[in-house]
């Protein structure tokens, strides 16, 4: 089993996502409205670097929040998963797109049992 933990930028294509994911059997996903540092820094203006201030108007500001999806996955969705991540939103590998990543879970308790059909 893996964690499977999305940050993704492109929010635009959530919802075409997360019905992808349902299609290919990959379910119970949690999703939360997340933001990233230097969003975070922004909205703090005490002890601001003093080079942020100079790369402020580069940066996409504008757009502060993202989304986190967490999902649990077994071992042999993980590479169907990301082939889907990345057609849904055009790549993981265009900017502000968003990012993927896994974790090995070594237990769980909770998750419906899968049910095979003999």
């Amino acid at each position: 089993m893996q964690l499977m933990i999305i940050v993704l930028n492109k929010t635009e294509v959530l919802g075409r996502l997360l019905s992808a994911f349902m299609e290919a059997g990959i379910g119970g996903a949690t999703v939360a409205e997340t933001k990233g540092m230097l969003n975070a820094l922004d909205e703090s203006t005490d002890d601001l670097p003093p080079l942020f201030h100079s790369f402020r108007s580069f940066l996409r500001l504008d757009e502060a929040y993202n989304k986190t999806i967490f999902a649990v996955i077994s071992d042999d969705l993980v590479k169907e998963a990301s082939r889907i991540v990345n057609e849904v939103t055009g790549g993981l590998d265009k900017p502000n797109t968003g990012i993927l990543f896994t974790v090995p879970i070594s237990y769980t308790e909770g998750l419906p049992k899968k049910t095979t059909n003999q």
